[in-house]
């Protein structure tokens, strides 16, 4: 009997926690020619469980927890195969799109330094969101790219970039919760207690910076995925403007969200304007 009945549910399991967690990343991968879709989902998937364990198990023994994940991960790569359906799903695509092993350690190491780093200095700061976001990037871009090495290479830098701007909007977003709920300052060098306007442009400037970098690549990538990757940019770059905006005082006591009906926006205006990409430059 085929496996393709367990390998297509596996799929869907990530495709669920994908639509559950994020409708924004959601729409994006939708809009992703459809050979590419299975893939990203279960990227997703794979890094959603990672992320939920380490924030928001508290009942549970979450060291226990990180080292089966890592073990069994570990095991299915070896194997070919997991019982969990979301590493199943996740261990095909590393092993179809040759997503090198070395980016899952490097991601696995970041989720794990949440389970016992409060306070993050520079370099644990640049390790972290290499780990937890540009590695990621460069997961998706070894899917978008399937199997062309030389684009791959000339993609990874803004493909890191990419990846490094989301995260930092999620932590300028999230300040609130991650100081509150879970302890955690990952931007260095900065008193949250007394978020000052000059700490919080110094941030934004680094986030400027990276979707800058982020966005020439976008502008390269296949047709197929184009559009897809753009959405969930112009989304990102979209909350980066609302939390610009806001004052540091308001950013620490409430948590800025892109409405529906902006999305919808965003996704209508965007659809046509990555046709002229390569013209506009954003």
């Amino acid at each position: 009997m085929s496996l393709d009945l367990f390998h297509s549910t596996a799929i869907g399991c990530s495709r669920l926690i994908t639509q559950a967690y994020s409708t924004s990343f959601s729409i994006g991968v939708r809009l992703l020619n459809s050979q590419y879709r299975g893939a990203i989902y279960a990227i997703y998937g794979y890094v959603r469980l990672a992320d939920e364990l380490v924030d928001t198990f508290h009942q549970f023994d979450k060291a226990e927890l990180f080292r089966q994940l890592s073990q069994e991960t570990a095991q299915a790569l070896q194997d070919g195969l997991s019982l969990n359906p979301v590493i199943h799903a996740f261990v095909q695509a590393v092993r179809r799109y040759r997503i090198d092993p070395a980016l899952l350690d490097a991601f696995l190491n970041s989720m794990e330094m949440d389970l016992t780093v409060q306070t993050y200095q520079v370099s644990q700061y640049q390790q972290y969101v290499y780990g937890s976001a540009e590695v990621v990037g460069l997961m998706c871009l070894r899917v978008f790219c399937d199997g062309d090495d030389t684009l791959y290479f000339q993609l990874r830098e803004p493909a890191r970039r990419l990846g490094a701007a989301f995260q930092k909007v999620n932590f300028l977003r999230d300040i609130a919760s991650d100081l509150h709920d879970r302890g955690r300052l990952y931007f260095p060098g900065v008193d949250f207690i007394q978020f000052k306007a000059a700490d919080k442009q110094r941030i934004e400037a680094e986030i400027t910076q990276d979707f800058a970098a982020a966005l020439p690549g976008i502008v390269r990538l296949p047709r197929g995925v184009r559009l897809g990757v753009y959405v969930a940019y112009r989304y990102y770059l979209d909350l980066f403007a609302q939390l610009r905006r806001h004052a540091p005082t308001a950013i620490l006591t409430q948590r800025v969200r892109v409405s529906n009906q902006r999305k919808v926006w965003i996704l209508i205006r965007s659809s046509f304007r990555h046709l002229l990409l390569p013209v506009l430059g954003g």
